[in-house]
């Protein structure tokens, strides 16, 4: 199967290209953002060697389909979706903060607890925690969000005191973020799912702070199934998860996590495989419709020009 893993698109009134790790976004006459979910996938701020097959696919329609379902709570970029891995929206000065909430602690953050911290950004941690346990309430774990290199955790103090964001800025990205992670609670508990943390990205156009990027999906957040929580919980034992985590540990089952001196492993297609069909199965999970492939045989770039010129000249 082919997989999309880089591209070079030239649209009429094109600015700028910002080539991310796993998203491509096209600036169109400073007013409207192209973004293009590649199948790249990345862990450890690096990028992996092999595209995973209909990953793209599955990131865009995740987020599309929240961002829909939040836009009454929370304003947010996206006009229009013209082909499966591609998003059109509002073009927005994004803050250089991304606000990670957590409503469990697992993933680094449990990597850090059982190494002793008991402060995260700025946030108190009780001693006599146990890995994968709830918060009494979803804490907000924010980083920076880095050009190069890795993200760094920040607390709300310093994001203010740097001057990264403004402190009404930083209250409205607060509470957007709380609104947010509420609703996709209660739409995961709907499918038998627990939302267990996840990130989101704002930016700001006319005075207005707007939700941008991506949403709930597999790439920026993290699920548990609820069934069987409790007692995986008690027993000490892993949880049964969605999300990209179990990428991550792969990589450090065999020896990397993106330190000096490590060597990336290498990706069987047997294990690119299984990763896509964990991204289907938390597409098909979360959504509760039918994925539907789309054909790969063909030209994907050609087929996403063809669609995103499409919608640009209808405007």
């Amino acid at each position: 199967m082919k997989t999309l893993t880089k591209t070079n698109f030239n649209f009429p009134g094109q600015k700028s290209i910002y080539h991310g790790k796993v998203r491509d976004v096209y600036n169109i006459n400073d007013d409207i953002m192209v973004m293009v979910a590649t199948d790249r996938i990345s862990a450890f701020d690096v990028v992996l060697p092999k595209g995973i097959p209909f990953k793209g696919q599955v990131l865009n329609q995740i987020a599309a389909k929240f961002l829909d379902a939040s836009a009454s709570v929370v304003p947010n970029w996206k006009l229009a979706t013209p082909d499966p891995m591609v998003t059109v929206g509002l073009k927005c000065e994004g803050f250089r903060v991304e606000m990670i909430i957590r409503g469990y602690l697992t993933g680094s953050a449990w990597r850090e607890y059982k190494a002793g911290v008991r402060s995260l950004c700025g946030v108190s941690l009780p001693d006599g925690m146990k890995e994968n346990e709830k918060f009494p309430i979803p804490v907000i774990t924010p980083t920076t969000k880095a050009e190069e290199g890795h993200d760094e955790n920040i607390s709300r103090e310093e994001i203010i005191a740097r001057g990264l964001v403004s402190e009404t800025d930083y209250n409205v990205m607060e509470q957007y973020t709380r609104t947010l992670f509420d609703l996709g609670t209660k739409i995961a508990a709907g499918k038998g799912l627990i939302l267990v943390d996840t990130k989101y990205e704002f930016g700001k156009r006319d005075g207005k702070v707007y939700l941008i990027d991506e949403i709930h999906t597999p790439d920026s957040s993290r699920y548990f199934y609820a069934d069987g929580y409790e007692e995986r919980f008690k027993q000490g034992l892993p949880q049964h998860q969605l999300s990209k985590e179990f990428v991550r540990q792969w990589l450090i089952d065999h020896g990397f996590m993106n330190q000096p001196g490590q060597v990336m492993p290498e990706m069987t297609d047997q294990f690119v495989n299984s990763i896509s069909d964990r991204y289907i199965e938390l597409y098909e999970q979360i959504t509760g419709d039918t994925f539907e492939k789309q054909e790969t045989e063909s030209d994907i770039t050609a087929r996403i020009e063809h669609n995103v010129m499409k919608w640009l000249t209808s405007r």
